[in-house]
């Protein structure tokens, strides 16, 4: 199975094409590498504009069950095939740190790139290019209690749920050196939030999860600079910069109880994971 190379004039999306666009564009299709097994992957956007994984190549549909087809248009990452023979898959499917999906069975070919993946992430962490997280050895109950892997934060009179740890949450603008900034918007040294129990009421026509209670990483008291700050994703020396394009999709999504209920916790943080103005 040989992967798809895109030329610069193959339809309107895909990574390749845009790379002459303007710096401000560069947001859409951006390569990263997986926390979890270290192999190059492409993030998109969605038509709801939440991040989508992809592998970097394109595979031929017939080699791709139907579930796993994705394509792309105007930088947008859609759940189906188009009328093309090519298609992308999500990272997700063949990440060899996850298990297979069991809903519908994997192709030979597509266990095949799972089995390269594997690998090449062996060679990653065998040559110090690649740590793998830690696994975790504390139950579910105890996790809960003690991290919030992706928080839900109150902001700008609303809520979002975070693509991961608040102590983690990275400015997105590009650098004069054309890297990713590499501050993290939450300041140890003068606390911005605070954690606190508030309703899972619903939000903008959503349904609720009435008489529970969640926790929420509150910045609702900062200066309407200071949330917009947040919502933007930049640290303040690039949010004082004007025009400073991003190199990366802000991380977050508008909450939903139901849809985003595996991510609601009860309990506030341990004290170890809350440090800014925990409540």
């Amino acid at each position: 199975m040989c992967p798809h190379t895109t030329s610069t004039s193959c339809r309107a999306g895909s990574r390749r094409s845009s790379s002459n666009r303007a710096p401000r564009l560069l947001h859409c299709g951006q390569s990263a590498r997986c926390r979890l097994c270290g192999n190059r992957i492409d993030v998109y956007p969605r038509s709801d504009l939440r991040p989508v994984a992809l592998h970097p190549d394109e595979l031929t549909c017939v080699q791709i069950p139907e579930p796993y087809r994705w394509h792309l248009s105007c930088g947008i990452a859609h759940p189906h095939a188009d009328s093309s023979a090519w298609c992308r898959i999500p990272h997700t499917v063949l990440c060899p740190s996850r298990p297979a999906p069991a809903i519908t069975p994997l192709t030979p070919h597509v266990e095949a790139v799972r089995r390269r993946l594997a690998v090449r992430s062996r060679r990653l962490i065998d040559t110090g290019a690649f740590t793998p997280p830690a696994p975790s050895t504390t139950s579910a109950c105890e996790q809960q209690a003690t991290e919030v892997r992706r928080p839900v934060v109150q902001l700008l009179l609303g809520r979002y749920l975070a693509d991961r740890p608040l102590e983690e949450i990275q400015c997105v603008a590009r650098t004069r050196q054309h890297r990713r900034c590499s501050q993290q918007l939450l300041n140890s040294r003068s606390p911005e939030g605070c954690w606190r129990l508030m309703p899972a009421g619903p939000q903008c026509g959503q349904l609720a999860l009435p008489g529970m209670l969640m926790a929420v990483y509150d910045l609702s008291r900062l200066p309407y600079a200071e949330q917009l700050r947040w919502r933007s994703q930049r640290c303040p020396l690039h949010v004082a910069a004007q025009g400073a394009p991003r190199l990366a999709l802000t991380g977050w999504q508008v909450l939903d109880p139901l849809r985003h209920a595996e991510h609601i916790h009860t309990r506030l943080p341990h004290t170890s994971a809350s440090r800014p103005g925990s409540a």
